[in-house]
């Protein structure tokens, strides 16, 4: 499909599904959409992924782009992305392989060493293993205190923990493995935290980075759903060379998982300045207030030329993928 203008296009805001994220995912897509039509797109609808007639609306609304605004299980874990594929309709953000590696964090992270990122050191087990006292005081012996304990395949921080204590981890390993079939034990990096929106298809760049002020143990789901200015410092009070290094390594995981559209890659800084990655988000947040488009923001890109963007790149991707 070819138009000349972009905002000719039909446009579906797929949106809900089943996950911890439904109502976040809700919320973006609603931002998305009222994005999309300050953009000037003139057809803009809201499919929730979850209704039971989702697939015959879809195929009855003839759309020419699907904007993907859900995240966690089903939205961001290459499910959805699949079903799109099958359909032959273009989506926003990154295609099924992408989506899946950056999901499994320890999938992500046998990626990021091979391109020289570096990752926390970390153990994986299975989330319905029962962690003795013996294997607590192993891990404790192998990663050090205080640990993250954390689903290995779910996203804004739910069955997180910090465990201060070995008599901690066997709780915190039923928490994390309550959202899935997979545990990831990690060693806290202590540091800045900040986090790097990437934006582009083929030749991708880096937002400014934000440094994110919590106050808490950890970034976790209700800090990251408050006011932005709260908790996000643009751009992040870092070294230059730090900084520079954040933004490259951000890319270099773009590019690495194959990414596209977007992203957004965690980390901490140490204080020697080296920047370790925690996660990359294949479809972050986006409401207005959400860390991308508050960087994007930051960078001279407004939320609704932002939407555009994306469903810009989206047909890009769809042209080149349709053309080989």
């Amino acid at each position: 499909m070819e138009k000349t203008d972009v905002t000719q296009c039909s446009v579906a805001v797929l949106a809900g599904g089943w996950s911890d994220e439904r109502e976040i995912s809700l919320a973006s897509a609603s931002a998305c959409s009222r994005a999309l039509q300050e953009a000037g797109f003139s057809r803009v609808d809201i499919l929730d992924v979850a209704e039971k007639d989702f697939v015959s609306k879809l195929v009855a609304g003839d759309y020419d782009v699907c904007f993907v605004a859900m995240h966690g299980r089903y939205g961001e874990d290459g499910s959805i992305q699949g079903l799109l594929e099958i359909m032959h309709i273009p989506y926003t953000f990154s295609g099924v392989l992408a989506s899946a590696a950056g999901t499994e964090k320890e999938v992500a992270k046998m990626i990021y060493r091979s391109a020289g990122i570096p990752v926390p050191e970390g153990v994986d087990i299975p989330g319905d293993q029962e962690v003795s006292d013996e294997q607590a005081n192993e891990l404790v012996q192998k990663l050090g205190l205080p640990l993250f304990v954390k689903p290995a395949a779910n996203g804004s921080s739910y069955g997180v923990s910090r465990v201060t204590a070995a008599d901690q981890i066997a709780d915190a390993v039923k928490k994390a493995g309550a959202e899935g079939d997979r545990v990831l034990v990690e060693s806290c990096i202590e540091g800045t935290e900040i986090s790097v929106p990437v934006i582009g298809n083929d030749a991708p760049r880096a937002l400014p980075i934000i440094e994110v002020v919590t106050g808490a143990d950890f970034y976790d789901s209700t800090v990251k759903y408050e006011p932005s200015e709260l908790h996000h410092v643009i751009p992040a009070r870092l070294p230059e060379e730090s900084y520079k290094r954040a933004q490259g390594l951000a890319v270099a995981a773009h590019k690495a998982l194959g990414c596209r559209g977007a992203s957004r890659s965690d980390f901490i800084v140490k204080a020697d300045g080296t920047p370790v990655i925690l996660e990359t988000n294949t479809i972050p947040g986006m409401t207005e207030s959400s860390l991308l488009p508050d960087s994007a923001r930051r960078d001279g890109i407004e939320f609704p030329q932002l939407c555009k963007m994306f469903v810009e790149w989206a047909l890009e991707a769809y042209a080149e993928r349709s053309a080989e």
